[in-house]
């Protein structure tokens, strides 16, 4: 294996292409800043230091330690359920970064930007469960799930397992990703049950949803934005090289399907809420976003636009009949996550053409029993050991002072049910 001081010839096709996923790189890990003040956005004042906590990407160490071998464990592994290249990350004893990856990028950068993937499921995660979750267990469980559950079922597909022999399809991670974050989201939130008082009894015995508003619109709408931009690097580096047309390609159908994303929350929202709601619109953006990233290489472009626009719609749908059925998600990580990345998935097999809906459908139904399952299994294991929910006087004071000693902003030491 060669050295990382040994010189090695390069030619500017390698070079564009190593340099384009770097950038990528940088762009998903901006994504992280967007989460923190999407996430900061939509929840209360009094828990703003414990988002921002949860939201530092700490998910990296596991993932180098044993996350990225589980998911790319290398040759002789093709059609594989499962495969293991050995603790830590190290270029395969034949290396050479001018062949690897036929010149597209370095072993490292690979790393890096699958990397970056890695703890976007992560983040999605703890949107859901904001509010309630002790710090401690949502650390524990994070490492557990970046380290293990996403990257062997990431491995199926991506790592070359035995979707990928299927002919499933997943360009960036609607499925991958998103839905694997998604269905840890929902497992968390069955396993902690809603905040205090979010529902309540009303006089004629139906549950009323009481509307916890988040505390800055301008911080989610900031998020929002920071999101969709480090979505040019989440998709335009998925093509894995700096081919100028299938980038170019892909970034109009995801800008496409995030603006028409907006028109589908919006209509939706004014109907069934009477009213337009920005945080549903922006939810839209994001609902278009996790929709298109599946297919946003196989689809045509009108294509893209009616699958946002339906991602739109189905988002707002979703986080209306999740708060009926009292399943509280504070930023419709949910929704956005898990509900869009199944859409998203699911239409590559409608408007691709040779692409099959029922190779898509069966790598949506076997990650999500396995995602749910183990994401189900570790919540649980974790409420019946050390606990994962604060007590009712620390949720009602607020988690940056029980959990952090510390807080955002000043003044919410007396604490009340808002």
């Amino acid at each position: 294996m060669l050295s990382p001081a040994t010189p090695i010839e390069v030619g500017a096709y390698e070079i564009a292409n190593n340099l384009w996923l770097i950038i990528a790189t940088a762009l998903v890990f901006i994504m992280h800043l967007g989460f923190a003040c999407l996430e900061t956005g939509l929840t209360r004042a009094k828990n703003t230091v414990n988002i921002l906590f949860k939201n530092v990407g700490i998910g990296i160490l596991t993932y180098a330690m044993i996350g990225f071998s589980l998911m790319y464990p290398g040759e002789g592994h093709a059609g594989a359920w499962f495969g293991f290249g050995g603790l830590g990350i190290a270029p395969p004893e034949d290396y050479n970064p001018a062949t690897y990856a036929d010149g597209a990028y370095t072993y490292w950068t690979e790393f890096l930007f699958q990397g970056m993937f890695a703890a976007t499921a992560a983040t999605i995660v703890s949107g859901a469960v904001a509010e309630r979750i002790k710090l401690g267990p949502f650390l524990a469980f994070s490492a557990v799930y970046v380290a293990i559950v996403y990257p062997i079922v990431g491995m199926w597909h991506w790592g070359g397992g035995w979707l990928a022999a299927e002919g499933f399809h997943d360009f960036a991670g609607s499925t991958i990703v998103h839905s694997v974050g998604g269905w840890g989201a929902l497992a968390g939130v069955l396993v902690l049950g809603p905040r205090i008082g979010k529902y309540v009894k009303g006089g004629d015995g139906r549950t009323v949803v009481r509307p916890y508003m988040g505390h800055s619109m301008p911080l989610a709408a900031i998020g929002v934005f920071l999101l969709w931009f480090g979505w040019f690097g989440f998709n335009g580096g998925s093509v894995l090289s700096a081919d100028p047309e299938s980038i170019s390609y892909v970034l109009v159908t995801t800008t496409l399907a995030a603006a028409a994303g907006i028109f589908g929350a919006m209509f939706t929202s004014w109907v069934v809420q009477k009213e337009p709601d920005l945080s549903m619109i922006l939810n839209g953006i994001l609902a278009g976003l996790v929709g298109i990233t599946a297919g946003a290489d196989v689809v045509g472009v009108m294509d893209a636009v009616l699958i946002g626009l339906i991602a739109g719609v189905l988002v707002v749908l979703s986080v209306v009949a999740l708060d009926r059925a009292r399943v509280d998600d504070p930023v419709g990580a949910i929704s956005v996550h898990l509900v869009c990345g199944i859409w998203g998935t699911l239409a590559v097999g409608v408007f691709a053409a040779e692409k099959s809906f029922a190779t898509q459908l069966l790598g949506v139904g076997v990650i999500g029993a396995a995602c749910f399952t183990m994401a189900l299994l570790i919540f649980a294991t974790l409420r019946y050991t050390v606990g994962i929910r604060v007590s009712r006087t620390d949720e009602l004071r607020g988690l940056d002072i029980s959990e952090h000693g510390m807080e955002a902003y000043t003044g919410f030491q007396i604490f009340t049910v808002q």
